[in-house]
């Protein structure tokens, strides 16, 4: 005898915050309702993976972050691939960020008030694991660095929320500026 069909295809997490992330990027209200019908579950199915809105966002964030790494990860060169200094993830960060077309979705940590806390939380750990400067550098390099690091940020930033775009050769210089202040050219 034949066992039968599933109500509903299976839900799995990483079908569940593509949608939800899908739903953030075109601006829609996110709730356990709305991620549950966007990934074709019910919301005792996405429940199930997620059962809070916080316990989803969090996730979320997290799973934006992994692919912003893997994006990162394949900018590194080969050598820097094992263990990349601080030099090669920020410079792989700012080429990243100059050549990446981000929007609203980017942003989701921003989404909802009262998650904004605890999503930036987890966004900063994130984000700090890669690009964060040591505080024992050198006050000037220190400095240097975090510029390098703040004008990737507010590409991306700018990009995100839809600000006033860059030339391609304003882009271009933008970056070169970054790198002379990575490598101390400048």
């Amino acid at each position: 005898m034949r066992s039968p069909l599933p109500a509903h295809r299976p839900s799995s997490r990483g079908d569940i915050l593509a949608s939800t992330l899908a739903l953030a990027r075109g601006g829609a209200t996110i709730s356990l309702e709305s991620a549950a019908r966007a990934a074709g579950v019910t919301k005792p199915g996405l429940m199930y993976h997620f059962p809070t809105k916080e316990v989803l966002m969090v996730a979320v964030v997290d799973h934006l972050m992994d692919s912003y790494e893997d994006a990162l990860g394949r900018r590194l060169p080969a050598a820097d691939r094992g263990e990349p200094t601080l030099q090669a993830r920020l410079l792989a960060y700012l080429d990243w960020i100059c050549d990446g077309h981000f929007d609203s979705g980017d942003l989701v940590m921003f989404a909802d008030p009262r998650l904004r806390e605890r999503l930036a939380a987890t966004w900063n750990e994130r984000l700090g694991a890669l690009v964060g400067i040591p505080a024992d550098a050198p006050p000037e390099r220190r400095a240097r660095l975090h510029g390098v690091r703040l004008i990737a940020d507010g590409l991306w930033f700018n990009a995100a929320a839809g600000g006033l775009p860059l030339s391609e050769r304003d882009r271009a210089e933008v970056r070169e500026l970054g790198h002379r202040l990575v490598e101390e050219r400048s």
